[in-house]
């Protein structure tokens, strides 16, 4: 298996783990043989021997590991990894980093807090830290103070994925009920990277409460051939063809949730016949 396909967060869509999945990517970068200068997250010039202690050699060979675990959701594993590359190399960017990642999704919310932070102190322009921060705050309640580190990642000259981004800002406006910014924000997702398929489902559940149900039906559609779908999507999808008189369609739908989703609130919703909810 490649580095590409085991680190580039395949798996269901609008996973948690999706809007990081960049992030992850440029460490292997950097282990690959790319560094970044902490002290500026835009200075990026190739290794050679002479750069790297042993230390941080082994410190890199720890969060490569480390990145493995969280990928296949050992997360207890994935921390004790990325601790060992810490204790090699406190002051690893990119092991913070992840180490972060990892206590956002054990819902250690005051430990990934703090992590993100000390990583944001050493590398300050660091566009992927500032949007997987933006991220942490918008999951945690505080999706307001969210949208100003999507804003600032997006203004980097040296941002590689703004369609990333863009797409949690458009997540998070959505939340907030601000259908004005996220319509804005999702657009230029779309934009910038069409076959993303968390920014169809956004865009769909955006028409869709905007009753243009045609146009919620384009961009489900682009996630059908997805062998991945999450309740989620699979329900929006059915509410889109019930409100469009595709009772076949709908019905096929119904069938994906009950055998796939059977435990989710999805599921439930829809034995409760509770479409507008």
């Amino acid at each position: 298996m490649s580095l590409h396909s085991l680190f580039c967060c395949a798996g269901s869509v609008l996973s948690r783990r999706g809007s990081v999945c960049v992030f992850l990517l440029a460490i292997l970068g950097s282990i690959a043989g790319c560094a970044t200068n902490p002290a500026d997250s835009g200075s990026v010039e190739p290794l050679t021997a002479s750069d790297q202690t042993e230390l941080q050699r082994r410190a890199q060979i720890r969060l490569q590991l480390a990145i493995g675990y969280y990928e296949q959701g050992q997360m207890a594993v994935a921390l004790d990894e990325v601790k060992q590359a810490l204790q090699l190399d406190p002051n690893f960017v990119d092991a913070l980093g992840v180490r972060a990642l990892i206590y956002m999704e054990m819902a250690e919310t005051r430990l990934a807090d703090e992590s993100f932070v000390r990583a944001m102190k050493l590398a300050p322009t660091n566009p992927d830290l500032i949007n997987n921060y933006g991220w942490f705050l918008c999951q945690n309640g505080r999706e307001r103070e969210s949208i100003a580190y999507f804003e600032t990642a997006l203004k980097s000259r040296t941002y590689q994925s703004p369609a990333k981004a863009l797409n949690n800002a458009g997540t998070c406006s959505l939340k907030l009920k601000d259908e004005a910014a996220a319509h804005r924000y999702l657009m230029q997702a779309f934009q910038h990277e069409p076959g993303n398929q968390q920014t169809n489902a956004n865009l769909a559940k955006l028409f869709y409460a905007r009753g243009d149900y045609p146009r919620a039906r384009f961009y489900i559609s682009n996630l059908m051939k997805s062998d991945n779908l999450t309740a989620e999507a699979l329900w929006t999808a059915l509410k889109i063809e019930r409100k469009l008189g595709d009772s076949a369609a709908a019905s096929g739908l119904a069938n994906q949730l009950r055998r796939h989703h059977p435990n989710s609130k999805e599921y439930a919703a829809l034995l409760r016949g509770a479409f507008d909810e």
